[in-house]
């Protein structure tokens, strides 16, 4: 029996929407995609043009009793609010990492969606693309042999030549801010998804506070950046519930080009895992080295969804972020958790233990010299069905399946 289509719309149709959009529209049978909103109404009617969607405001999405799902791709210090507003309409949401810039607001967040019987989960949906499916296919196959540790780092310049105001990398009056709630998410995300939950957590935090804005165009070229959020730069020392150790390093303070790395080192074997920032493919594989034998060996994919040609043009004309990626495969998976009446992957509990993480570490660093414990323990999220690759309507049933 074929499923009743999800209706989806998009609050936030900045440079980040169009690979959810891309993604969204390219033939998913759960997925009908709706229309975009953003408060800036011409970005949202260069979106609805280049999708055949509707311009809708915010408002005419959350009055929309139709709509059952609603991306929230807004600026991450204004995710919290509007994921709380979205779900108050009684609407499932679907937010850009992070779900929040502190834990107590996450929680609150989640908790509302609790009450209501809505679904709320967060990006990034990168450990479902090929590069991490098959990464954990091949741990829990045992090709490394019992993990013991592993390392997760993102050294990376935030480059204040080309971030024209200092309120989206530094929002004011709250944390949330640079590499660790931004890009934090993609490695806890990552090894989550590999190891499952972190139990304890303990480590540094702090700004460079001598940043100076260096583009001749940026209107406060030379001023000094002034830092009234989190920290720009986290080394960690994780625990997983699973046993194994991992460190986490995460900055924003470095240069380019940005080096990302995650590896996993096991009893038979160590593994290379690529940029959790991307799905894989295109030169970004795993690679595996094994006890009595010379390597590393790139493994071959297990798994669909691995990044298509970052060559092929856009449909907008013009360059677009990520947009040749699979962003948004979360939001088919949530469809077919609301219709199926099964739990999602990225689920609220995942997202909240991302910003659980960071904020222990923040706060360890701060006032506790003791290692912190970490409360919320979300499952690994359920593997995708391996070797379903084809049309989307096979990609689509990888999902579908749990």
């Amino acid at each position: 029996m074929s499923l009743k289509p999800v209706k989806v719309a998009l609050v936030g149709s900045g440079h980040i929407s169009y690979t959810y959009l891309n993604t969204l529209s390219s033939g998913f049978n759960i997925i009908d995609l709706v229309g975009c909103s953003d408060v800036v109404p011409e970005r949202s009617k260069a979106r609805a043009e280049t999708f055949g969607i509707r311009q809708m405001t915010t408002e005419e999405i959350l009055a929309d009793p139709e709509i059952e799902i609603v991306l929230n791709t807004t600026e991450i210090f204004n995710h919290t609010k509007v994921t709380k507003m979205i779900l108050e309409a009684g609407k499932s949401v679907y937010s850009e990492k992070s779900a929040g810039g502190a834990y107590d607001e996450t929680l609150a967040n989640v908790e509302l969606a609790e009450s209501k019987g809505l679904l709320f989960g967060c990006a990034p949906d990168i450990y479902m693309g090929a590069a991490y499916q098959t990464a954990r296919k091949l741990i829990d196959d045992g090709w490394i042999g019992e993990p013991i540790a592993a390392q997760a780092w993102c050294f990376r310049g935030y480059g204040m030549n080309r971030i024209p105001l200092p309120e989206l990398i530094y929002p004011l009056g709250g944390k949330g801010t640079t590499v660790t709630y931004d890009m934090g998410g993609y490695y806890i995300n990552a090894l989550v998804s590999l190891l499952g939950p972190v139990k304890r957590a303990a480590g540094f935090a702090r700004n460079f506070e001598k940043h100076t804005y260096d583009n001749v165009k940026n209107p406060y070229y030379g001023k000094r950046i002034e830092l009234e959020g989190g920290a720009s730069s986290i080394m960690a020392s994780l625990e997983f519930e699973n046993g194994t150790y991992g460190s986490l390093f995460l900055t924003a303070d470095g240069f380019g080009p940005e080096i990302p790395r995650v590896e996993i080192w096991g009893t038979q074997g160590t593994m290379v895992v690529p940029d959790p920032n991307c799905f894989g493919g295109n030169g970004l594989d795993v690679y595996i080295t094994r006890i009595g034998n010379d390597g590393p060996f790139k493994m071959p994919f297990s798994h669909a969804f691995g990044d298509n040609d970052p060559h092929a043009p856009t449909k907008s004309g013009k360059r677009e972020p990520c947009h040749n990626s699979w962003r948004g495969i979360a939001v088919v998976d949530m469809a077919y958790a609301l219709r199926r009446g099964r739990p999602h992957r990225s689920s609220a509990a995942l997202a909240l233990h991302t910003v659980e993480i960071i904020s222990a570490i923040e706060e360890n660093s701060q006032t506790n010299p003791d290692v912190f414990t970490i409360r919320s323990r979300p499952p690994r999220p359920a593997p995708l069905r391996p070797g379903m690759f084809g049309p989307v309507e096979i990609l689509e049933a990888a999902i579908d399946n749990i």
